[in-house]
Parts: structure tokens; sequence; C-alpha cells
């Protein structure tokens, strides 16, 4: 399975801190998100070149990614750096990791295989946010759009009426709730898995705290909808394959 063409949101911003990283999926591929100590992002291939451990088992030492297994480190290009066994080698600048371009937008870490020259923007939002949360569910990335679609919600700005939900690009939505915006990020982790990533649109003076209570309270309702959605999917798929 290829990545799909375009800008792809792997993690909230604030999910990923300086000297940390975590495993994601794109499409059925294995990757690893990871921050260096200046708090730059970084998307790559999540396995070492040496035995194929998952660096996001590994660990941050400044600008560098370690191997958990053996301790191969890796400058912010992919490259190795460093090997312990071998500490006084110049390591050959053919042992590299795929890495991938890297941007930060709406709150979000977004990555892209586009060449270079073939590259548009990252999807952009108005201006400051403030996270909420991430989830996974057993669905396609169509099954999450209609579930916050049905889900009731009430703005913690009650200064205008309305529900509005209209994509900004494939992977971001906007949902204007009220005098309230939040931006939706829908990744692809497989054929039927999807994450949906979750940022207010607005600034921390009015919604740090109190505001993202609110709507961290949506989004456990929303989590609880889509289980229920998936769950009811896989005793569907179920009684079709009894029945056959």
């Amino acid at each position: 399975m290829s990545l799909a063409p375009g800008w792809h949101p792997v993690a909230l911003s604030g999910s990923i801190d300086p000297g940390t990283s975590a495993g994601t999926h794109l499409d059925g591929r294995e990757y690893v998100v990871w921050r260096d100590n200046s708090g730059a992002a970084h998307v790559w291939e999540d396995r070492c070149p040496h035995r194929g451990m998952k660096l996001s088992f590994g660990f941050v030492r400044g600008d560098h990614i370690a191997c958990l297994y053996h301790g191969w480190q890796y400058d912010t290009a992919g490259r190795c750096r460093y090997i312990p066994a071998h500490p006084d080698l110049e390591v050959p600048a053919t042992i590299t990791v795929p890495v991938f371009a890297t941007a930060e937008a709406c709150g979000m870490i977004w990555t892209t295989k586009d060449a270079e020259a073939d590259r548009a923007a990252p999807p952009s939002g108005s201006g400051d946010t403030v996270p909420v949360a991430s989830l996974q569910a057993a669905c396609r990335t169509e099954t999450l759009i209609d579930a916050v679609r049905a889900a009731p919600a009430q703005p913690f700005v009650a200064d205008a009426a309305g529900f509005d939900l209209a994509p900004v690009a494939e992977t971001l939505w906007r949902l204007t709730v009220g005098g309230d915006t939040l931006l939706l990020g829908v990744q692809r982790l497989g054929e039927a898995r999807s994450a949906l990533h979750v940022a207010i649109e607005g600034s921390e003076a009015v919604y740090a705290g109190a505001g993202q209570a609110h709507w961290f309270a949506w989004f456990r309702a929303l989590r609880h909808r889509l289980g229920a959605v998936t769950d009811a999917g896989a005793r569907s798929a179920a009684a079709m394959a009894e029945a056959v």
C-alpha cells in the first residue's frame, strides 16, 4: 500500500514533546514521529536499517534518534552517525533511514512523500490552536467524518448559532459550532483503520482549561459513537460471513 499524494496529519503537535517519539501508520506502513531536543519535528520510516527494530522504541539524544536494539544513532537527515560497538568507525554514508517532508500547521504534525518540485503547501488555519485529543477507530475515514456530522455539539463560545462541517483539504476538515471552530485532521492508518486529530482554532486565552474540557467531553461522546459504529460494522461483517 503506497502513501497517497498530499499532506497527511500524523499527530497533534502537543502530543510529541521535545526529546520524545511515537509510532504511527499511514496506509498500512509504519512511521516514527519524533522531536529533537530543539523542538523540530521529524517523520521517518519506523525501521532501523541494521536489524529492522522500530526506531519509535528507541530514544532521542539531542538531534539524534537512537535504536533501542544496538544503539545506532541517526542525525536529523536520517544518516547513521554513531555505532556504539564501533565508536571510532567513520560510518558509511549509505546507512540511512528514509525520511519524509515534515511540517506543522493547524496544531498538527504533517508529512508527505510528494517530491519537492510537486509539493503543495500544507493545510493552514487562521491562527492559534489549542489541542483537544486524538483517537483511532476501526473504520474508514469517511465513517469518521459521518460520525462527526451526526454528533450533537454545543458551543463553548455561544455568540452565534449553527453547525457546519466542511473540508479544507482532503485530510483536513473544519467544524464550526456557534462561535467555536474545530480543526479535524483525518489520518488513514490502513485499509479499515483511521485516526482523527482534533484541535480548537482559537487562542489559549479563550480555550485553555475550560474550553478544552468542554470540547473533550464532546470528543469522548464522539469516541463512544465511533465505538458503537465500528462494533456494529464488525457484527454485520460476522453475520455476513456466517450466512455465506
